[in-house]
């Protein structure tokens, strides 16, 4: 079995390694700073199990409204306090080993008023000369500054050899951050942000940065990412606000703009299948995809409701699968995608080896996002034997 759980101290080294297979911003191959948000991390899921604790006995079967209250309200005051946003960070863990397999995040929310996160709008541009009837069309990309402060996810990966298994490991994954943030909305924005990693090369370079951000930014791309993770104060300074034609950069520059790096296309057609949606804007740093969803519209958060575990079952009798998840008084979290059935109740029932992961027993509270429903086995029905002297054939989906 696999468990997702939060990210802690002795996972750093790991982290690291994973950060050095996929190059992402928000999980650079820093050392320090894996380990600052390995303990960021830790702070935020005491945060959220705070919430659990002052939200009393749940009522089984009650889903989380994601349009209620006033989102984000609780990060953003923590925000001003410590000027630091809550963080989640998970971890895949194969439970028989305890060998970390892969992690994600999410930011509750990222920027805000005076913080404004950073994009490139692009915009098409006609022009046409009646004299030659001649028409051209250019690609002008031009500063957005954002203060929204939308919650963010990011920092997917998942070790190499584990991404064809046929548990799909990599939606868990990607689906534990939505669970999440389905349970405690108190913690985040009304909007969703993914900001999609673009082809990066072995050494770390990438051609829209080489050919477009160093013109205005003296850094080497690892430089500019590293310091970026402490201010972007730099990048408000000295990154034009004027329209900048993307027609002037090279071809290799160019073929980057709104593209991610090939181990990222599987993260965004998952995204996408949520409903995300690319709006035209790109990161300032290396051209890569921002994309967007409404919190309210994505499934697995309107889906995920908080309930009590009724009893075990047997996996053959369940009718569905899905995440269940725990959050200790301490800050421990744990998930697993399972069987399951809900009762009339609204109260979930699981296998005794889901219900032995999460360490839990009947009238705990628990998370749960149903994702997939499952078939009963039907015995197949007999069929007539066919007349003699006669073949009959049925073409079969």
């Amino acid at each position: 079995m696999f468990i997702i759980r939060r990210a802690i101290p002795n996972d750093v080294p790991t982290l690291l390694k994973l950060a050095r297979m996929v190059y992402f911003i928000n999980l650079p191959p820093d050392n320090t700073i894996i380990g600052e948000k390995v303990q960021w991390s830790r702070q935020s899921f005491l945060l959220a199990s705070e919430l659990e604790t002052g939200a009393g006995k749940v009522s089984a079967g009650k889903r989380t409204d994601p349009s209620a209250g006033h989102h984000g309200t609780i990060s953003a005051g923590l925000r001003a306090i410590t000027g630091k946003a809550p963080l989640f960070m998970f971890v895949l863990e194969d439970a028989e080993s305890g060998t970390p397999l892969g992690t994600c995040q999410v930011v509750s929310r990222m920027g805000g008023p005076g913080h404004p996160n950073l994009s490139y709008q692009l915009t098409r541009k006609e022009m046409f000369s009646t004299d030659l009837q001649v028409g051209t069309t250019h690609v002008v990309a031009k500063l957005h500054l954002d203060e929204s402060a939308p919650t963010e996810v990011g920092g997917l990966i998942l070790q190499p050899s584990m991404r064809s298994h046929r548990q799909r490991l990599g939606r868990f994954l990607s689906y534990i951050r939505f669970h999440f943030i389905g349970l405690y909305p108190e913690l985040f924005a009304d909007r969703v942000l993914a900001e999609m990693m673009a082809p990066i090369s072995h050494d770390g370079q990438n051609p829209f940065w080489e050919y477009f951000g160093r013109r205005f930014i003296n850094l080497s791309y690892p430089e500019a990412d590293r310091f970026c993770q402490h201010s972007k104060e730099f990048m408000l300074s000295l990154l034009p606000r004027e329209e900048i034609y993307l027609t002037l950069l090279p071809a290799e520059a160019r073929s980057a703009v709104g593209q991610v790096s090939p181990e990222t296309v599987p993260a965004r057609r998952m995204l996408e299948k949520l409903g995300f949606k690319y709006h035209n804007r790109i990161d300032p740093f290396d051209g890569g995809p921002h994309l967007e969803a409404k919190t309210s519209d994505i499934e697995i958060v309107k889906k995920t409701m908080r309930t009590v575990l009724a009893d075990t079952i047997a996996p053959d009798a369940c009718t569905m699968s899905g995440y269940a998840s725990i959050l200790t008084s301490d800050g421990d979290f744990r998930a697993v995608e399972t069987p399951m059935s809900i009762d009339k109740q609204g109260r979930v029932r699981m296998p005794h080896d889901a219900v032995e992961a999460l360490k839990i027993e009947p009238k705990d509270s628990v998370g749960v996002t149903p994702i997939d429903t499952l078939r009963a086995a039907t015995p197949p029905k007999s069929q007539p034997a066919a007349r003699k002297g006669r073949t009959r054939s049925k073409a079969r989906s």
